[in-house]
């Protein structure tokens, strides 16, 4: 589990504690992690009271409650609300994402946490994540290694072949969706006591390395990726699963392997 870090030369504090809605007897306190790049202060964590009569069934729910009812200065990132655009992530009661498996932020229920819990809502923690504000991070470094190498080149001239026509193992197809559908939403980086981004990266390298469009440019593919995964400053894996367990869409570990054997293969051709 990856430990709260600070920003340099600052201490964590108590913020504001919000009063309790009038009236309100099914009440749940919610403690937010809340920092401004911009007014020089210490980090703090701000508590708010939700009256979940009037809120939605989700933490996110509550969170949008916040920003709506209480505090509009809260500053948080939201999209799809189905689990699949990554941006919700938040580290949420000492877990990404939470206390459930296989579900985002935006899929965790309030249900998930008994009466009288506190529920704390920090930011991903990482060097390579530096927060912006608040509770949202610049995962941009996953994009810059998404631009070294995870992509194909085709040639479009009108000749190109139906990718459908292309005789494809079942395994090798099932597979390599497997490892589509990751969503880049980082927690592995954030349960990970290395901040380590093997398993996004290899995610990303196993989804065309199993399939033969992506035969062409296995080679500077994983060359190029995991060398920018080194320069962005994320750790090296030691193999403790952390992120296999968090991961929202349950990316296996046999991907890592999948991807030193590349990056081997391609050292030594």
């Amino acid at each position: 589990m990856v430990e709260l870090t600070l920003p340099k030369n600052s201490r964590m504090v108590t913020g504001k504690t919000w009063p309790k809605p009038e009236g309100a007897k099914n009440l749940r306190k919610v403690q937010v992690y809340r920092w401004n790049p911009d007014d020089g202060k210490n980090p703090s964590l701000d508590t708010y009271f939700i009256d979940m009569d009037s809120c939605g069934p989700m933490v996110l729910d509550a969170l949008i409650k916040i920003k709506n009812e209480i505090d509009p200065t809260l500053t948080f990132r939201r999209s799809c609300r189905e689990g699949i655009c990554g941006s919700c992530s938040l580290y949420i009661n000492g877990e990404a994402h939470g206390p459930d498996r296989r579900v985002t932020t935006c899929q965790l229920h309030m249900r998930k946490f008994k009466d009288g819990d506190t529920i704390f809502i920090e930011p991903f923690r990482a060097d390579a994540f530096p927060v912006i504000k608040d509770l949202v991070v610049d995962r941009s470094a996953f994009d810059r290694i998404q631009h070294a190498g995870g992509f194909i080149s085709v040639n479009t001239s009108g000749n190109t072949q139906d990718g459908n026509s292309i005789p494809i193992s079942k395994h090798d197809a099932d597979d390599a969706m497997d490892a589509a559908t990751c969503i880049g939403c980082g927690a592995c980086v954030a349960s990970c006591k290395n901040s380590s981004a093997m398993l996004f990266v290899a995610a990303k390298v196993s989804q065309f390395a199993l399939l033969p469009q992506g035969k062409i440019e296995a080679k500077d593919r994983v060359l190029n990726m995991v060398a920018q995964m080194d320069l962005e400053g994320f750790g090296n894996c030691t193999n403790t699963g952390a992120c296999e367990v968090e991961c929202p869409k349950g990316i296996s570990l046999d991907n890592i392997a999948r991807m030193n054997r590349e990056y081997l293969k391609a050292s030594i051709i």
